[in-house]
């Protein structure tokens, strides 16, 4: 059980005083979670609300969306708070809470572009089956995957952490994360190491399988005509700008938190800690928005018609 008595509260040690210079942080912030809750919203509204785009990719990027804003939701009004605030605490319930949160957001985002370079793969290697391979039903069950596994996953994750006895409540953090708090433990982690451990190997997984897709759409470019290539380059270029974009974040956040960055400006820490967390929803709807004809029509029309 959690020394709960002890440790009421965990201290993020990152944030440090800027003066009135908190105030224009604060509207940068404000102003980023306003362009990712109105983009994000933009473009489910116009999946959603226009059945041509019922297919399977386009749900597939239905379901990337609302997972940003969800990601995007748990952690900009966190952030909010904390710039304006002069004591950098957070409790330890809602501490957990936020671990949840980045860890099912950042989970569901790496399955959820796994199974969209899947979905290429088949519309691109087997484009005259596409339609068998890729039923609706199948496009149902996948998306389902995507987000009931890092439900079940998670919260067993968050209940070793939490029954671990601690020994400090400094996190060298802007926010919650797990790989902290468990390096604040006293006692032997072998269990949480072992789980973490089998979760990754997951990931591992996952990832190869992203691997292979995009090794068998570039053997097709490669072999097929031209008009082949045209289509994989229209379509895979959003996904992987995307993909490459979450994996550099991820990238940082592991380096930040394996190695010694003390020598590092504690700005850059800071921007690097966040960059996997606010730039794949910030950059995402613009990706697809632009790069796919669509949704980019769709878009001007359903603005347009707003004023």
């Amino acid at each position: 059980m959690m020394n709960s008595t002890k440790y009421a509260y965990f201290i993020l040690s990152p944030y440090f005083d800027v003066g009135l210079f908190k105030y224009l942080w604060f509207m940068i912030i404000m102003s980023l979670y306003v362009v990712i809750v109105g983009s994000n919203v933009l473009l489910i509204v116009v999946i959603c609300m226009n059945r041509s785009l019922h297919e399977p990719m386009y749900l597939f990027l239905c379901s990337l969306f609302v997972n940003e804003l969800f990601g995007s939701t748990w952690l900009f009004p966190f952030l909010l708070v904390q710039i304006l605030s002069d004591i950098h605490t957070v409790s330890a319930p809602l501490c957990f809470l936020q671990i949840f949160f980045v860890y099912i957001y950042a989970s569901i985002e790496f399955t959820n572009l796994a199974v969209m370079s899947y979905d290429r793969y088949l519309a691109i290697c087997y484009p005259l089956q596409y339609n068998t391979l890729m039923t609706q039903k199948k496009t149902a069950l996948l998306i389902a995957l995507t987000w009931l596994y890092p439900f079940i996953a998670i919260p067993v994750l968050l209940s070793l952490t939490a029954s671990l006895q601690l020994c400090g409540n400094i996190i060298n953090k802007v926010y919650c994360n797990n790989y902290y708090v468990v390096k604040l433990a006293c006692y032997d982690t072998t269990v949480n190491n072992v789980y973490g451990l089998t979760y990754t190997t997951t990931i591992i997984c996952v990832f190869i399988l992203i691997v292979y897709s995009y090794l068998r759409i570039l053997r097709v470019c490669f072999s097929g005509s031209k008009q082949t290539r045209q289509k994989a380059v229209s379509t895979c270029t959003p996904h992987l700008a995307s993909l490459l974009n979450f994996s550099f974040g991820c990238f940082f956040e592991i380096i930040q938190s394996r190695f010694d960055m003390k020598n590092v400006p504690i700005i850059v820490r800071i921007s690097l800690s966040l960059y996997w967390l606010t730039c794949p929803p910030l950059f995402n709807p613009v990706l697809y928005g632009l790069n796919l004809t669509k949704i980019r029509i769709m878009c001007i029309s359903l603005v347009l018609g707003s004023l």
